[in-house]
C-alpha cells in the first residue's frame, strides 16, 4: 500500500521560506513523477511543481517560476519543495502526489495523494 506523507507547512510571514518534505513508502519500483498541488479555500486544487524519476527534468506552475524549487532523493523515496518569497496568495493546503511512469504532467492525473500539510502566509 502506497503512503505518502507530508510535513514542514505552517504559518509564516510575506517574505519568509519553507520546505516541504513528502516521505513515499510501499514505492517498491520506478519509474514514477512525483510532484506538489494546491488547493486555497474555495479555489481547486491546482498544479505546483513536479520532478521526473531522474530529477533531469522538473516543472513548475508560472505562478512559482523563480520562487519555488522541487528536489527529489530516490534514495529515501523523499520529494521536496523549497518555498522562497512567500505570499499571501501562497496560502493553502500543499498536496504531494505520485504519478507511474516519467511523463510529466500538470493534469490531475496523479495514481497517489497525501493528506496535505497548510501553508499560511501572513501578509
Amino acid at each position: 500500500q502506497v503512503q505518502l506523507v507530508e510535513s514542514g507547512g505552517g504559518l509564516v510571514q510575506a517574505g519568509d521560506s519553507l520546505r516541504l518534505s513528502c516521505a513515499a513508502s510501499g514505492l517498491t519500483f520506478g519509474p514514477y513523477v512525483m510532484g506538489w498541488f494546491r488547493q486555497a479555500p474555495g479555489k481547486e486544487r491546482e498544479f505546483v511543481a513536479a520532478i521526473s524519476w531522474s530529477g533531469g527534468t522538473t516543472r513548475q506552475a508560472e505562478s512559482v517560476k523563480g520562487r519555488f524549487t522541487i528536489a527529489r532523493d530516490n534514495a529515501k523515496n523523499t520529494v521536496y519543495l523549497e518555498m522562497n518569497s512567500l505570499k499571501p496568495e501562497d496560502t493553502a493546503i500543499y498536496y504531494c502526489a505520485v504519478k507511474r511512469g516519467n511523463g510529466i504532467t500538470t493534469e490531475n492525473l496523479y495514481n497517489y495523494w497525501g493528506q496535505g500539510t497548510q501553508v499560511t502566509v501572513s501578509s
